[in-house]
């Protein structure tokens, strides 16, 4: 009876095991889950809610985003932001937003040494020159590499404007 017992029980012990490992894990955080929770990308996170853009910005990707800080926002001239996130305004924030974001997964040592030019999500080109850290265009990579589940971030001083 103990060994009927033992193996029932190892029996059901294999089965907990199986069944924990087939159990769907807790996610990673994706780019938007990143900038929601980080608290320097408020004014990004409404900017993407305006424009429609959270289900594309948690979408399988992967995505490179060069996301301004809520401080590169406050530094655009006084009223530009309230005017961008207007209704009627849609189709010119979601240009600059998407301008924002590069197709794949681009990490900083992909970057250093390099000057080239990309083409974002909006069709336009940043230029990036990663010679002496890294700028896009006018905004310096202030932090790069935070990455996501579906792609990476790379945090900037400035908002980039097509």
């Amino acid at each position: 009876m103990n060994r009927r017992f033992a193996l029932k029980s190892v029996i059901l012990a294999a089965g907990v095991a199986v069944a924990a490992a087939c159990a769907p894990m807790e996610s990673e955080p994706d780019i938007v889950d990143i900038a929601a929770s980080n608290g320097n990308f408020n004014t990004l996170v409404a900017a993407v809610t305006a424009a429609g853009l959270v289900d594309t910005l948690k979408s399988e990707g992967p995505f490179t985003v060069f996301a301004p800080t809520d401080e590169a926002f406050a530094a655009l001239p006084a009223g530009t932001v309230d005017n961008l996130l207007l209704p009627e305004n849609k189709d010119q924030l979601t240009a600059i937003l998407t301008y924002h974001v590069v197709p794949g997964a681009v990490t900083s040592d992909q970057l250093a040494g390099q000057r080239l030019s990309v083409a974002t999500v909006n069709g336009e080109e940043v230029h990036i020159d990663g010679t002496n850290g890294v700028k896009v265009d006018d905004a310096t990579v202030t932090t790069a590499d935070i990455i996501a589940s579906n792609g990476v971030i790379h945090v900037i001083d400035s908002v980039l404007l097509p």
